[in-house]
C-alpha cells in the first residue's frame, strides 16, 4: 500500500479530522498510524528523550514543541532510540535535525523543518496531556494516521482491509 488517507477518508469520512498541510515527511517510513502519545515542549526534549526510551509497540509520539524553529526536538541518536524501542512514528510542531540519517530509519516522522541546533535538557515539558496544533485537538490514547497525503486523528481505531 502506497497511500492510507486517502481510503481511510473514503470509508471513515466523519471519523476522521484532518490536519492542516503543515508537515514535511523525513523518516523512512512514510505510512505510519497508532495510538496518540502527547508531549508539550518548548526548545527542550528531555521529555522526548524520556519517551523514546520506552516501548512505544503501536504508538505514534505526538510533540508540541510551540511551532519553534530556533531548536531541534528530535535528532538521529532519539530517532534510533525510538526505532529500537518499536515507536511507529513521530510528528513534531517544530524542528529535528540529522535529516539525512533519520531519511534512512524505518519510522515515521513529520516536522515543520530542520535546525542543526539541538535543544537544553532541563527536564521541563509534559507528557500527555492535550495539545492542539495544525488545527488539530489530540489527545493521549486516540489515534493518529499519516501519510504522503497528510495527517488525520479520529477518537477510534480504523483499519483498512
Amino acid at each position: 500500500m502506497l497511500d492510507l488517507l486517502p481510503d481511510l477518508f473514503d470509508l471513515y469520512p466523519e471519523q476522521l479530522q484532518l490536519a492542516e498541510p503543515i508537515f514535511n515527511d523525513y523518516g523512512g517510513k512514510v505510512i505510519f498510524s497508532g495510538e496518540i502519545v502527547t508531549v508539550s515542549c518548548f526548545n527542550d526534549n528531555s521529555k522526548v528523550k524520556e519517551l523514546v526510551a520506552t516501548d512505544g509497540t503501536g504508538k505514534v509520539m505526538v510533540i508540541d514543541g510551540k511551532a519553534s524553529t530556533t531548536n531541534a526536538l528530535l535528532g538521529d541518536m532519539l530517532a534510533e532510540k525510538a526505532v529500537e524501542n518499536g515507536w511507529q512514528a513521530i510528528v513534531i510542531n517544530g524542528c529535528i535535525r540529522d535529516a539525512g540519517t533519520i531519511a534512512t530509519l524505518p519510522i515515521g516522522v513529520k516536522a515543520l523543518g530542520c535546525n542543526p541546533i539541538k535543544t537544553e535538557k532541563l527536564g521541563v515539558g509534559d507528557i500527555n496531556v492535550d495539545i492542539t496544533f495544525a488545527n488539530l485537538h489530540f489527545k493521549a490514547g486516540d489515534f493518529i494516521y499519516g501519510d504522503l497525503n497528510g495527517l488525520a486523528i479520529s477518537k477510534n481505531r480504523l483499519t483498512v482491509d
